[in-house]
C-alpha cells in the first residue's frame, strides 16, 4: 500500500536520525495541497487519497485529532512533524513484539506465534500472505523499513490494534455466527462504532427476515401440519396459505420476527461480554474455543430472555386469519386461556439445538474457509464475497442437518395447543410420536423451504459491512 515511499518519500538509505526533517517536511508539502504552511482535515484526506493510501474517515480523522496539538483545526509542520515520531517510537515498540529472535525482521512463523499469543490461530501459509501485502523487497520477510513505511499512516498505535487490523482487513476472522456476536476493541466502543455495526446489522436482519417471510412461514406450516398430509409441499403450501388469507398473510408473523431483533442484539451483546470476563483471567485474551462457548452462552441467555416472543411468532404464523388481531391480542389470549407456561412451550429443545447448530457451523465454516486459503489463495487473504458466501451456505447447511429435528418439535410443542385433538407432549413423547407415525423423514418436514431460507440470509448478511459503511457516513 505504501511502497511509493520506499523509493520517493521514505528512501531506505536515509538515515533517521540525520534526515528526518528532509523526510517530512517532503512528505508535508505533498500533503498541503494550497501550500499555505498548514494542512487541514480536508488536505489531508485528498492528499493520502491522490497518494494511494486513503485510509478511511475515522482513521484519517484519529490521526488529524492525535496531531493537532493546539486544537486549532490545522496541523502546521512542527505538528505533523511530531505526530510521525511519535507514530514511529510505537511503530518499532510493535515491530520488536513481533521480531521473537532480534534479527531485525518479521518472518511468517513469528506472526502465526504472535497471534496465536493473542487467541488467534492461522497457518503459516495465511501468515506469509500477510507479509506479502507488506514486504517491498521480495524476501518473505519484513524489516524495520518496509514495517514503518507501511504503518506510518495507518493510526494503529500498538500490536493489539495491528492484529485487529489484519483481522478485519484480510479476513482471518472467524465467521459469522448465528450465536456468536461481534466484538469491539475499546476504541471502537468510544468511538461510537459499535452501535453502528449492531444497527448496520439490525437493519440487515430486519431486511433478510423481511424477505424470506413467506419461506419461514411455510416452513413453520409443514413443521405443524406436515404429519396431517405428507402430500403437502411448496408450491402446494404457499397456494394454501394464499387461498386462505391472501398474499398478505404469506408475512404473518414477521413483524414479531423483525421486533425482537433489538432486544435479542442488546442481550447477547451485553451477555457475550460478561461471559468473556468470566471465561477468561484479567488481561488475557479470549481465544476460539472460550468465544465459542462465551457466543453459545450469550446466544442461550438471549434466547431465554425473548423466548416469549418466539412462541408469539409461532402462534400468528400458524393461526387462521381473524384469529389473532395482532401480537399482543395474541399474546392476551395465550395468557388467558394456557397461562405463562405456555410462553415457554419448546424452550428446552430450542437451547439444546444451540450448541450442535453454532458448534457445527462454526467449525466447518472455518475447515472450508482456511482450506481455501491454505490452496486456492494467492494475492490476498481476503477469500472474497463469493467464497464466504459458499463456505457460509455450506457450514449451515452442516448446522441445520444437524439441529434441524429439536427445532421442529420445538415448533410442534409451541404450536400443539392451536391443534384439535392434539396430545400435549413433551419433548421426548413427540420425538416417539414423530418417529412411530411419520418415520426418520418426519423430523425433518419443512427443510427444504428451510435451506432456501437461511441461503437467502447468507446473502443478506453480506449487506452488513456496506450498510456500516453507510450509516459510518451518515453519522
Amino acid at each position: 500500500m505504501l511502497r511509493w515511499l520506499r523509493g520517493f518519500v521514505l528512501p531506505t538509505a536515509a538515515c533517521q536520525d540525520v534526515e528526518p526533517p528532509t523526510r517530512y517536511e517532503t512528505l508535508f508539502q505533498k500533503l498541503d495541497r494550497n501550500g499555505d504552511g498548514v494542512v487541514d482535515i480536508s488536505e489531508l484526506q485528498e492528499g493520502l487519497k491522490s497518494l494511494g493510501i486513503p485510509l478511511g474517515q475515522d482513521a484519517e480523522e484519529k490521526i488529524f485529532t492525535t496531531g493537532d496539538v493546539n486544537k486549532d483545526g490545522k496541523l502546521d509542520f512542527e505538528e505533523f512533524m511530531k505526530y510521525l515520531k511519535d507514530h514511529e517510537k510505537k511503530m518499532k515498540l510493535a515491530f520488536k513484539s513481533l521480531d521473537k529472535n532480534n534479527d531485525g525482521k518479521i518472518e511468517a512463523s513469528e506472526i502465526v506465534q504472535s497471534l496465536q499469543i493473542l487467541g488467534l490461530t492461522i497457518s503459516e501459509q495465511q501468515a506469509e500472505l500477510i507479509l506479502q501485502s507488506i514486504d517491498a523487497d521480495g524476501t518473505m520477510t519484513v524489516d524495520w523499513n518496509e514495517w514503518r513505511d507501511y504503518f506510518l499512516f495507518n493510526p494503529v498505535t500498538d500490536i493489539e490494534e495491528i492484529i485487529h487490523f489484519w483481522k478485519h482487513s484480510t479476513g482471518i476472522d472467524i465467521g459469522d455466527s448465528l450465536t456468536i456476536p461481534d466484538e469491539f476493541t475499546e476504541d471502537e466502543k468510544k468511538s461510537g462504532q459499535w452501535w453502528r455495526q449492531l444497527l448496520a446489522g439490525g437493519v440487515a436482519g430486519a431486511v433478510s427476515r423481511t424477505s424470506t417471510a413467506p419461506l419461514d412461514r411455510l416452513k413453520v406450516m409443514m413443521q405443524v401440519h406436515g404429519s396431517k398430509s405428507a402430500k403437502m409441499n411448496i408450491y402446494g403450501g404457499f397456494q394454501q396459505m394464499v387461498k386462505e388469507g391472501g398474499i398478505r398473510s404469506l408475512w404473518r408473523g414477521n413483524g414479531t420476527n423483525v421486533i425482537k431483533i433489538a432486544p435479542e442484539t442488546a442481550v447477547k451483546f451485553w451477555a457475550y461480554e460478561q461471559y468473556k470476563k468470566l471465561l477468561t483471567e484479567e488481561g488475557q485474551k479470549i481465544g476460539t474455543f472460550e468465544r465459542f462457548v462465551s457466543g453459545s452462552m450469550a446466544g442461550a441467555t438471549a434466547q431465554t430472555f425473548i423466548y416469549p416472543m418466539e412462541v408469539l411468532k409461532t402462534r400468528l404464523a400458524v393461526g387462521k386469519t381473524g384469529q389473532y388481531s395482532g401480537m399482543f391480542d395474541c399474546a392476551k389470549k395465550i395468557l388467558k386461556y394456557e397461562g405463562m407456561g405456555a410462553f415457554y412451550k419448546g424452550y428446552v429443545p430450542n437451547l439444546l439445538g444451540i450448541i450442535p447448530y453454532a458448534g457445527i457451523d462454526l467449525a466447518v465454516y472455518e475447515l472450508l474457509k482456511s482450506h481455501w486459503l491454505d490452496n486456492f489463495a494467492k494475492d490476498s487473504v481476503n477469500p472474497g464475497v463469493m467464497v464466504l458466501l459458499g463456505c457460509g451456505a455450506l457450514s449451515s447447511t452442516c448446522g441445520q442437518l444437524a439441529s434441524y429435528p429439536l427445532a421442529l418439535v420445538r415448533t410442534r410443542m409451541q404450536a400443539q395447543a392451536m391443534i384439535e385433538k392434539s396430545p400435549q407432549l413433551n419433548m421426548v413423547g413427540l420425538f416417539r410420536r414423530i418417529l412411530s407415525k411419520e418415520g426418520l423423514p418426519g423430523l425433518y418436514r419443512g427443510i427444504t423451504p428451510n435451506f432456501m431460507k437461511y441461503s437467502s440470509r447468507k446473502r443478506y448478511t453480506q449487506t452488513r459491512t456496506c450498510l456500516c459503511s453507510v450509516l459510518c457516513t451518515l453519522f
